[in-house]
């Protein structure tokens, strides 16, 4: 391909049509069925799928053969789907590489900046605030653009599918019932290509070599049928948020965050020691500062190669919740009946989360502190990811595009999150090369605040996914 006509075609199309439609996406206040059960009566998860399909629906016109469709499962949140055939006249046409992305979205929270909120788009200094704008909004314009700048070139290709779902954020439990449903129409892809994941700079293209699986649930410790004087009962009656603490103890090194069941830690390959390493020099001290650490607040470690572990191989619990606790202005001196603390668990790639979640419900529950009732409700549970090898045409494939996009060679990490998806097709397509990539990068914020895309970025990780594209069809077979 010619990277400079790429590049210009990618960038012109961004600022045109990309950008705007990314605008209007984001006033669409598009929760994940976990944060808005009734989303199917609200329809706004309908409405962000209409608005994207429509603007693909007319760009693909330009592609022969395909064709895009609305799939609905009764009582399930729909997925788009895109059929691009492949070039009829050689035998990478019966080949298929799959583009993956999601347009469902996590919810408000609170915090943003003045003059930003969720659903209001705002443009400042190449930079798209508002949610679902970089977690997952622009996958669906990439994946197209990515095949409509091939085409400008008469650059060839294999059949092509893009599916985008709607359910990422509350777990993907929807998705297995579309992958079966579409099974025979996906067919067996030998790329996967999901632009779903982080980057840990703006200046290179970033490859997601592993994503950590996830527990949780809430945790809720109960010594009184209804609050009680604190004066009166305090000394008598344990405190519900002490025993809470105690309980968390036994999964959790207070001092070192370390979560301390075995089956939850994992030996780390070494390849991905390695490639923290080489990560490590290239992040420096931005692995860290790229955080709103308040006040005199340091990370856990000040070794950035272990920081990077530690956020991608090794276990960690977060609080991420909790009930029974008054707001401290309307607080009275009461000795409170229970407390609920919500738990979340990210484990490392390899670990068995179904193990994990046994292990974690057992410590928490066994021999209660003082009697007290002490009830676990999993959430759930789903295990990591680690990628295959990289087969050295995708290896080389993946430099090239890094280059020719950013001017500057690749990088490899895994990642903290999760991306149900691809677990599920790793285990289906075991044959299957993956490319996980994405533009979450530093002060992007996904799930929190002052979320936004880095436009720039955007454009190059389409420029680099269509020549990954092009390389997908000339490799060795």
């Amino acid at each position: 391909m010619d990277a400079k006509a790429l590049n210009d075609f990618t960038a012109d199309l961004w600022e045109r049509e990309i950008t705007p439609a990314l605008v209007e996406y984001i006033r669409i206040p598009a929760k994940s069925p976990a944060f808005d059960p009734d989303w199917a009566g609200h329809g706004f998860i309908d409405q962000a799928v209409d608005h994207m399909a429509g603007w693909a629906r007319e760009k693909i016109k330009d592609l022969p053969g395909a064709t895009l469709e609305i799939v609905r499962l009764e009582g399930r949140t729909p997925v788009i789907f895109i059929e691009a055939p492949g070039d009829a006249s050689s035998e990478i046409g019966d080949d298929t590489v799959l583009l993956y992305g999601h347009l469902d979205k996590q919810p408000e929270m609170v915090g943003w900046s003045e003059g930003l909120g969720p659903w209001e788009p705002v443009i400042r200094d190449d930079r798209l605030y508002g949610r679902g704008g970089a977690d997952d909004g622009y996958a669906i314009y990439a994946s197209v653009t990515a095949l409509l700048a091939l085409q400008a070139q008469s650059v060839k290709r294999a059949r092509c599918v893009v599916l985008i779902e709607a359910c990422e954020e509350s777990g993907s439990f929807d998705l297995p019932f579309y992958v079966d449903h579409l099974a025979p129409r996906i067919g067996s892809p030998s790329l996967v290509i999901c632009l779903d994941s982080g980057c840990g700079n703006y200046d290179q293209l970033w490859l997601t070599t592993s994503l950590r699986g996830m527990t949780g649930g809430r945790l809720t410790v109960e010594v009184l049928e209804e609050g009680v004087h604190s004066g009166d009962a305090s000394g008598v009656v344990p405190d519900s948020f002490r025993l809470a603490r105690t309980l968390l103890s036994r999964v959790e090194d207070a001092t070192t965050g370390q979560v301390l069941p075995p089956v939850c830690n994992v030996e780390i390959p070494a390849d991905r020691v390695r490639q923290a390493k080489v990560a490590a020099q290239a992040l420096g001290e931005g692995a860290w500062k790229k955080f709103p650490f308040a006040g005199d607040t340091v990370p856990i470690t000040g070794d950035i190669v272990e920081l990077l572990l530690n956020r991608t191989w090794r276990p960690t619990l977060t609080v991420i919740g909790a009930d029974g606790l008054p707001r401290p202005g309307d607080a009275g001196n009461v000795l409170r009946p229970q407390t609920t603390l919500a738990l979340s668990f990210r484990l490392p790639p390899t670990a068995d989360a179904a193990r994990c979640e046994q292990a974690l419900a057992q410590a928490l529950t066994a021999d209660p502190p003082q009697g007290a009732k002490v009830t676990y409700t999993s959430a759930g549970a789903a295990t990591g990811w680690n990628a295959p090898p990289l087969a050295p045409w995708l290896e080389a494939a993946v430099q090239n595009a890094s280059q020719a996009t950013f001017r500057r060679e690749a990088a490899l990490m895994g990642e903290g999150g999760s991306i149900p998806f691809i677990g599920m097709l790793g285990e289906k397509f075991p044959d299957a090369q993956f490319v996980i990539t994405g533009v979450l990068g530093p002060h992007s914020n996904a799930h929190g605040p002052n979320e936004f895309i880095h436009l720039p970025t955007g454009r190059k990780v389409t420029a680099a996914a269509a020549l990954i594209l092009a390389d997908h069809a000339g490799r060795p077979r």
